[in-house]
């Protein structure tokens, strides 16, 4: 099979040309804005658009992402363009490279991991390959052999996948919204009545332009109870803990920093739970293990008290009986919070900064 009906070997050039179908390859972890670039610029050479998208052969430690996630970041960006279409393979992997100048292609290797991509896929002969202006596919020893016709795409110079990749975080503009949700990490807030959580959000979440989840059962007390406790139940916890995964997402799904912010947590839930009907509840527990969030600061029970008409535990003996129970049900799902003791309100801000910029944005 050649590329060409001509055996044409040099690089093919391909802004006016349009082709029936063609395919892009990548590992897309993140996938970022100079990949949908490219994507973009492939999709208006071809009539039809497949992307395989493989497992990524170095990944990050501090992401778990699965093949699933890229594939709905990439399903949901190109959700209104129906001519491209997205695949997953763990069959065939791609080694991860931070320069292409040294690197060497085994062209009876890469033919048969196409030709198994060919007819998982049904694709025709005349599919093109598209890959980037300096892949080393693009070299004519390599086109001259290889199964299918290799059209380039436009280099993106001011993004470097491999430097995304070792570093999303440093390179947090340069990832594609859709993805972001699985790269900012969610930091919740959490304390008994009057410890200034909510107050500290605001200032983290300002600080570092985040976005952020609000405590749900206030919420809650404001829209289903009248602005009360008095009618509070036992079966509210479940549609208040409900509420607050869903605010969790949907803070995550619009990302603007590597940190999302939540007030509260499941666990606080579970405490007051407990608290106010003396018996766990079992769908707030499911919560706790299922919607895990990613670091905890706890802020110690010795600042002021203050009234605002829906706190109910002022009493020192009443903060040191929530406290514990906090603790004890950090303990039951092998939670370790980080506690902030300092009962100056600035201190406290000041701690939590040095928490998140060193286990976030790793600065030390």
């Amino acid at each position: 099979m050649v590329k060409t009906t001509h055996n044409q070997t040099k690089k093919v050039k391909t802004r006016m040309a349009i082709y029936d179908t063609g395919l892009m390859i990548g590992h897309f972890e993140p996938l970022h804005l100079g990949q949908m670039r490219s994507i973009l610029y492939a999709a208006g050479q071809a009539k039809r658009l497949h992307i395989v998208i493989m497992a990524h052969p170095s990944p990050h430690p501090d992401f778990a992402i699965t093949l699933q996630d890229k594939a709905r970041w990439l399903q949901m960006a190109c959700a209104d363009m129906p001519f491209i279409h997205i695949h997953t393979t763990h069959e065939i992997e791609l080694p991860l490279h931070e320069h292409f100048a040294d690197v060497s292609i085994d062209v009876t290797v890469s033919n048969a991991k196409l030709q198994r991509l060919m007819a998982a896929l049904e694709l025709p002969t005349k599919t093109v390959l598209f890959v980037a202006d300096n892949h080393p596919l693009t070299q004519n020893s390599v086109q001259e052999q290889l199964l299918l016709q290799v059209v380039t795409t436009p280099l993106q110079p001011e993004f470097d996948s491999y430097a995304i990749a070792c570093d999303p975080v440093a390179h947090w503009s340069a990832i594609h919204p859709q993805a972001r949700g699985n790269y900012t990490k969610t930091v919740a807030i959490v304390g008994g009545e009057s410890s200034g959580k909510t107050t500290l959000v605001h200032k983290l979440a300002n600080h570092y332009g985040a976005s952020f989840a609000l405590e749900m059962g206030r919420l809650y007390v404001g829209t289903d109870l009248g602005g009360k406790e008095v009618g509070l139940q036992y079966s509210d916890y479940g549609p208040i803990s409900l509420n607050h995964a869903q605010a969790i997402r949907d803070a995550a799904a619009v990302a603007t920093a590597p940190v999302t912010i939540v007030d509260t947590d499941f666990v606080t839930t579970q405490a007051f739970c407990e608290e106010y009907e003396g018996r766990p509840h079992p769908f707030v527990a499911a919560c706790i293990d299922e919607f895990r969030l990613d670091h905890t600061i706890m802020l110690d029970n010795n600042t002021p008290w203050v009234d605002d008409g829906m706190r109910s535990l002022g009493t020192p003996e009443a903060r040191g009986r929530f406290e514990q129970r906090l603790i004890d049900i950090f303990a039951r799902h092998h939670i370790e919070p980080y506690l902030i003791d300092e009962p100056d309100y600035d201190a406290r801000y000041q701690q939590a900064l040095l928490f998140i910029d060193q286990h976030i944005y790793h600065h030390h």
